[in-house]
């Protein structure tokens, strides 16, 4: 696949113990983005952070299974980006969804043996 040099970058900030269908919400949006065909998707896992209730999610040593913001960061051609909104509509119940313009400098796989 061939990305143009202006795409579009979606990030949707949730909680790291959101679920969809049973499975982790990051782990959903990563594989529904794959099967249609997205160009990448990666999965960030915060520190620290809050959201809407201003409720604080914090990584302290005491405190190892806290709920912790995750960050699903999405990228492809605008259209096609469009297209997959209503399935992250769908999918996320509470979160952030932003939508960015991004200039792709490049896009590469590994070079063949």
């Amino acid at each position: 696949m061939r990305l143009p040099e202006e795409a579009q970058a979606i990030r949707v900030f949730i909680g790291e113990s959101d679920r969809y269908e049973g499975r982790p919400l990051y782990q959903a949006i990563v594989e529904e983005a794959r099967a249609f065909g997205l160009a990448g998707a990666t999965v960030l896992r915060g520190l620290m952070g809050f959201g809407v209730g201003s409720r604080l999610h914090t990584a302290k040593v005491l405190r190892i299974s806290e709920d912790l913001p995750v960050i699903v960061e999405l990228v492809d051609k605008a259209e096609r980006m469009e297209a997959f909104l209503p399935v992250l509509d769908r999918m996320v119940g509470e979160g952030l969804i932003t939508i960015e313009p991004v200039k792709v400098f490049a896009y590469r796989g590994r070079k063949a043996d």
